[in-house]
């Protein structure tokens, strides 16, 4: 994905989820926050920071902040943080026929049980109509080059996986798929310090015969897309 017009700035200060006061050519900006998570490790107060500049003149802010670099003893490490972005990149990506086939149908959105899963998908084969459902899970934690998730407690992702194996169990095929939205990360793995729950709900799911998947991405401040698939470790 692609966005529009991108320009730097300075983090300053976060008064809420939704907002962040930065520093854009001197002047102090109020900005939205594509990104409602904690965020603790990745807004510091000096940071560069990426934003895109809104062409809605009537927005009550004129910016998104949607990138961060990291600071780290290995180097700088730019690291997308707009949540929109990883269900636009795997949509991008499996309608080019990253899962290995074209789909006939890919819906977003789409629900089944209790949830409403990221993706919906239909192929036609010489065996018959494959149909199953995908939930997209975007991950901004980086640690010593590891990249997990979640960063912090998500019971919606726990019941996710839940109702990812019942869609498993009633014939869909069904899978979990992690958008690293950062480069050179050596695998990803469940965050079980932080909630270890969703780790066992993961590996349940495995079991249970949900994929899971690891895509890694290619990160310019205005662009993300996938440039390849990650180990994950269960």
């Amino acid at each position: 994905m692609v966005y529009g017009k991108i320009l730097p700035g300075v983090f300053l200060t976060r008064p809420n989820r939704f907002i962040a006061h930065v520093e854009i050519s001197g002047q102090v900006e109020v900005c939205h926050v594509k990104n409602t998570g904690r965020c603790r490790e990745l807004l510091l107060p000096g940071v560069k920071v990426w934003l895109e500049e809104s062409a809605n003149p009537a927005r009550k802010t004129k910016y998104d902040l949607i990138a961060v670099e990291k600071e780290r003893e290995a180097g700088p490490l730019l690291i997308n943080m707009d949540s929109q972005a990883p269900n636009k990149v795997f949509g991008e990506w499996a309608a080019a026929g990253g899962l290995g086939f074209t789909p006939a149908l890919l819906r977003p959105e789409m629900t089944y049980g209790n949830s409403r899963f990221d993706y919906y998908w239909e192929f036609s084969q010489e065996g018959g109509l494959r149909r199953g459902f995908w939930e997209v899970k975007g991950v901004t934690l980086e640690e010593n080059g590891t990249a997990r998730f979640p960063d912090a407690p998500t019971l919606r992702g726990v019941k996710h996986l839940e109702e990812l194996i019942l869609a498993h169990q009633a014939g869909y095929e069904a899978g979990v798929c992690f958008i690293v939205q950062m480069a050179g990360m050596e695998h990803v793995e469940p965050n079980d310090a932080t909630h270890p729950e969703f780790g066992e709900a993961l590996r349940r799911a495995a079991r249970a015969g949900v994929e899971v998947l690891a895509l890694e991405c290619r990160v310019e401040p205005g662009r993300l897309e996938v440039s390849g698939k990650l180990p994950v470790r269960l």
